[in-house]
């Protein structure tokens, strides 16, 4: 098969299994009444797909290159990292719901159940779509040993994760300290990014583009995904709606906080 044709028939397949666990999240999301579980889903939902590619490749098809191999390897890696952040947060805390679902409870009332229908399958379509540089990264048949970008793209994606890192135990321990309640945290990373994790995860998507270059492809699934994680985190789902919550919690210290410091592209403070 031409890996177009390939990439397009294991795009179509992980579709309809993101959809049905989507469903199934759904299901559970509706019987305990907490939308919010739908984002450890999300997370976790990588590291599914990059267990079952390697599984099916060393199993059914008896190869996978090297490059695959990385891939998915750093894939896995960091969606268990970043779903099990979202996991201690949320189902640490079943009976709050997180403050972008209490806006849409708001927002659509007794509809809530089927707007989320849409929601979560939007979430299916997006997981999918994301996953384009993992299932283009060990094509049949022209997938080699790892190379030089590939091993950089690495580096890129642990060095965002460092940052990630960095930033959530930052923010951690600034919220820990019962002086700082109703501030805003300008410490460390937070003092050049006004969301510096955002920015790693943002980084971590650079990486993927790197390591799923090959001849087949040209990175050209990775590059578009740089691009929507770029989207929806500037633009949509990630910095607005975090903005819109921080300003309206803790009022002119965000607003000034806003003016003195950049959105995403870190800078050092200035005076």
């Amino acid at each position: 098969m031409n890996p177009p044709y390939e990439l397009g028939f294991e795009f179509l397949i992980l579709l309809g299994e993101a959809c049905v666990f989507f469903a199934l999240c759904w299901l559970v999301a509706k019987k305990i009444d907490n939308w919010s579980i739908v984002d450890v889903a999300w997370s976790y939902g990588f590291a599914l797909v990059g267990l079952q590619i390697l599984i099916t490749h060393f199993f059914v098809h008896h190869h996978l290159g090297g490059q695959g191999l990385l891939m998915a390897g750093a894939t896995v890696l960091w969606s268990l990292r970043l779903g099990t952040h979202l996991a201690v947060r949320v189902l640490g805390h079943l009976g709050q719901e997180d403050g972008r679902y209490l806006k849409m409870r708001a927002e659509h009332g007794e509809r809530m159940p089927a707007q989320m229908v849409y929601f979560y399958f939007i979430q299916a379509v997006v997981l999918t779509v994301l996953c384009l540089p993992l299932l283009s990264s060990n094509p049949t048949g022209s997938s080699g040993p790892a190379q030089t970008i590939h091993w950089v793209g690495l580096g890129v994606v642990g060095l965002a994760l460092l940052i990630e890192g960095v930033a959530d135990a930052q923010l951690a321990a600034f919220k820990k300290d019962p002086a700082n309640k109703g501030q805003v945290c300008e410490r460390g990373l937070w003092a050049w990014s006004r969301h510096p994790n955002y920015f790693g995860e943002w980084l971590v998507w650079v990486g993927f583009f790197l390591m799923s270059y090959n001849s087949a492809y040209r990175g050209i699934p990775g590059l578009l995904c740089v691009g929507v994680i770029y989207y929806f985190l500037t633009r949509v789902t990630g910095v607005p709606l975090t903005e819109q919550h921080l300003l309206a919690s803790k009022g002119p210290a965000y607003a000034d906080y806003q003016r003195r410091v950049p959105a995403f592209w870190p800078r050092p403070p200035r005076g």
